[in-house]
């Protein structure tokens, strides 16, 4: 075989490809791909007997660009967010109060310049003192409470709160949860104890129910006003009011003792007005009645009262002098 033979190199026809040729074609695909030039060369000098000389290192600055454009576009993308109708939106710009945002699709610059925090202003929160889910899971450190007789109560209550100011309640409150509950709860503890405090057992257990929520309501808005919270107090709800369980039966024991009393009371009173008018109105009836001349009197008593006597014409009104009675003849 002659050395100008243009198939050699090539183990015929039926051979394995050329490397070369494979390797140009893994190059001119990967700088389609990449944003890079292929080399046409290998055709000159010695690089072209050697596999693999003419692949040329791709460029990544067109990739490089695209990643970074998606990136920052998704960085400002992140700043959008929404507020809904019964929402207000607080943003911060690094860390400080910057403005206030209405309902809609609003935009921030994204973190870390600035962060929006969105506040429901509408929402009913609770929270409850004296107990936990119900009244049976009671807590003594906070429902037993003294009151101005020396008296001590078990009470139980609930309060209902909403959020007024969403500037006020993100700065103002420093409470670990960013709802209230904390601050509205230790305020609510210090405020019933007060008004219990100046209230008798009594008034407290029976018909003072009504009053004591309402002064205790009074009582907690002034104190979260007063620390600037931005909560507003809805309802307080006194839920049960007793004696401690340790004397409960007693108690009990002695409010029966005391009805008992009231209905023996009552009901003597009843049979004194029903039985005692009556022999206050006999002698006065009796005076006016002419004397026994007939048989149509022969079955009046023979004791009656004198007519000249005034005790008996007066039997409403009489004098000191007739203290023992009207004279019966």
């Amino acid at each position: 075989m002659s050395q100008n033979d243009p198939n050699r190199g090539r183990n015929g026809q039926n051979g394995p490809p050329d490397l070369d040729e494979v390797f140009r074609d893994l190059n001119r695909k990967l700088s389609r791909l990449l944003g890079g030039k292929p080399n046409n060369g290998g055709q000159g000098g010695n690089q072209g007997n050697r596999p693999g000389a003419s692949f040329t290192p791709p460029s990544y600055k067109g990739g490089a660009a695209v990643v970074v454009g998606v990136l920052a576009a998704l960085w400002l993308a992140s700043g959008f967010y929404i507020v809904d109708a019964r929402e207000e939106g607080v943003v911060l710009r690094l860390g400080s109060y910057n403005r206030l945002t209405e309902p809609g699709l609003q935009w921030h610059a994204p973190y870390p310049f600035e962060k929006a925090e969105i506040v429901n202003l509408t929402e009913l929160r609770s929270v409850e003192v004296g107990y936990r889910g119900s009244a049976q899971n009671r807590v003594p450190e906070e429902s037993l409470m003294l009151t101005s007789d020396q008296n001590i109560i078990d009470v139980q209550l609930s309060v209902q709160y909403d959020i007024k100011d969403a500037r006020a309640f993100l700065f103002n409150n420093a409470a670990r949860e960013r709802d209230g509950k904390d601050l509205v709860k230790q305020a609510a503890e210090t405020a019933i104890r007060e008004v219990v405090g100046r209230n008798k057992v009594d008034f407290v257990l029976n018909e003072g129910r009504a009053q004591i929520a309402a002064d205790a309501r009074k009582l907690i808005q002034d104190v979260l006003d007063r620390y600037r919270a931005g909560i507003r107090i809805a309802k307080v709800n006194i839920n049960d009011v007793q004696p401690p369980q340790a004397v409960l039966a007693a108690f009990d024991d002695a409010v029966k003792a005391g009805q008992d009393k009231d209905k023996l009371r009552n009901e003597g009173m009843a049979y004194a007005n029903e039985v005692v008018p009556r022999p206050r109105a006999w002698p006065r009836a009796w005076c006016r009645r002419p004397k026994a001349t007939s048989s149509r009197w022969s079955s009046v008593p023979r004791a009656m009262p004198s007519v000249s006597n005034k005790c008996c014409l007066n039997t409403t009104r009489r004098p000191r002098s007739c203290a023992t009675g009207c004279t019966w003849t």
